[in-house]
């Protein structure tokens, strides 16, 4: 199979201005990409422009309210080809965590004490404290797909296990922003859908790496955050316009009871909607095919992207492996997962690695990323683990001088 074109990995970073950074002679190099990517010139740009030129609230009768109105449904297209949905399926806010609190809430209007959720111990914890806090005020049963954490994956056929007639609501993540780790969602959702349940896929850590397909994957809800695909800090969720439509949303009385502005509390983050869709175009733009559609620009693009990451997920995990004193978690390469790999070097709390690291050039992001279940269940909940992520900008020799960095660090040199 011939590789797709993309651009050139010298044309994606002259984009990125946030490169130029420099810590004593060393360029910085970013691998903390799965807590929020750099962001390209573009986006900064049509975000500027929006706010220079358009900048008004929306539904109203004077040209900048009009420009508003259409530069927001554009957004809703771009991010629609994005997901692979509607633009009538496609919802913005401040930050997933804040839209699925307000999902969750709604649909825990419908529940009834006894009845069932099930939340993945693989999952941050946006999408899990939502459901924790039903069981709390609700009286409703939360259940857990519990992790093998020898093959860093769900349980084999434990999902079949914890379904009854009382499960509502099944709450997974698609892929793990702690361990890489890519779910098999498709087999999930369908066996959650098959026993009547909502499905809600936290697709944050994915979307930056493979290309989702809601309408295919057939979940109620998908959400993902644009600062993870080099956009500006918004939330965006794709929601089922029947089960958007049926649920009791909190609202204003006098806000929109459409679909899908329903689910958008208060006004927006305008400019940052815009920079969402500009994100979108800068993904597209990585094409070679520049005059196919968006939606198969994305996939070229997105598919490109990910023969490089795998690339650099190899050199970076063959190399850490073959350290004495550091532990890595997660799947190997080879098998479904994003590039980003989590490690422990032994002796050494994960924030003392970051900080070492970070005067070489090199920033890397510590702890548990509120995947706080995944690092109680690996008995790394104290120290925390070093995260390491492979972006779009992500080059051989900085995987070289990360490698470096950690060996220079367990012999001792700081």
């Amino acid at each position: 199979m011939t590789s797709p074109t993309i651009a050139s990995l010298d044309a994606i970073r002259a984009q990125f201005p946030a490169l130029a950074r420099r810590e004593g002679d060393a360029p910085v190099a970013y691998f903390d990409g799965p807590g929020g990517t750099q962001v390209p010139r573009t986006v900064v740009d049509a975000m500027t422009y929006y706010l220079l030129h358009h900048n008004a609230n929306t539904h109203w009768a004077y040209p900048t309210s009009v420009e508003t109105d259409a530069l927001l449904a554009q957004a809703r297209a771009a991010l629609a080809d994005f997901l692979g949905a509607g633009p009538d399926e496609i919802a913005f806010g401040s930050n997933m965590t804040t839209l699925l609190f307000h999902i969750a809430r709604a649909i825990g209007r419908q529940l009834q004490p006894g009845d069932e959720i099930i939340v993945t111990e693989l999952d941050h914890h946006a999408n899990v404290a939502p459901w924790q806090a039903l069981a709390r005020e609700r009286g409703v049963v939360l259940k857990w797909l519990p992790l093998d954490v020898t093959t860093f994956r769900h349980e084999a056929g434990a999902l079949a296990r914890l379904l009854s007639p009382r499960t509502k609501v099944v709450a997974i993540g698609a892929a793990s922003n702690m361990l890489g780790t890519i779910s098999d969602v498709p087999a999930l959702v369908a066996e959650a859908r098959a026993a009547g349940a909502l499905t809600v896929v936290d697709a944050v850590h994915y979307a930056p790496h493979a290309l989702v397909d809601a309408v295919a994957l057939d979940a109620d809800f998908v959400l993902c955050s644009a600062y993870k695909f080099y956009g500006p800090h918004v939330g965006v969720v794709y929601g089922r316009a029947s089960t958007v439509a049926s649920l009791d949303l909190p609202r204003l009385e006098p806000a929109p009871d459409w679909v899908p502005e329903c689910l958008e509390t208060g006004t927006q983050n305008h400019e940052g909607i815009v920079g969402a869709a500009a994100a979108v175009e800068f993904l597209a733009s990585l094409s070679g095919d520049a005059g196919a559609p968006r939606r198969e620009r994305l996939a070229q693009a997105m598919t490109g992207l990910h023969e490089r990451g795998e690339a650099l997920l190899q050199q970076l995990w063959e190399g850490l492996q073959a350290m004495d004193g550091v532990t890595l978690y997660g799947p190997p390469p080879g098998t479904p997962r994003t590039p980003t790999l989590s490690f422990r070097v032994h002796g050494m709390p994960s924030e003392d690695v970051a900080r070492a690291l970070a005067p070489r050039g090199v920033y890397v992001s510590h702890g548990d990323f509120y995947a706080t279940t995944v690092a109680r269940r690996l008995g790394v909940a104290e120290e925390g683990l070093v995260r390491a992520g492979c972006a779009c900008y992500t080059t051989a020799d900085e995987i070289s001088r990360l490698l470096d960095g950690v060996a220079q660090l367990k012999r001792g040199v700081r």
